[in-house]
């Protein structure tokens, strides 16, 4: 996830058929995902879309809990 992406954790989620969801836009206030949901909802009247908090977690901050050290190999000589 890119480093602009994280400055937006408002998300404008459409949703589809068969439980799967599209991303249509970010934001980094509420007011203003509510607002460009107003404008969604006029123009595309019969989709239906949502307003998700997504703060995304830094993966490198998970991934390094659960990480072990390498084993070490003994060389033979």
């Amino acid at each position: 996830m890119t480093y602009k992406d994280r400055l937006s954790p408002w998300c404008i989620i459409r949703h589809l058929p068969n439980s799967q969801r599209l991303v249509v836009g970010r934001s980094r206030r509420r007011n203003d995902a509510e607002e460009h949901l107003r404008l969604l909802k006029r123009m595309v009247p019969n989709s239906d879309y949502s307003i998700i908090f997504d703060p995304m977690l830094d993966n490198a901050d998970a991934s390094a809990d659960s990480k072990q050290p390498p084993e070490e190999t003994a060389t033979l000589i």
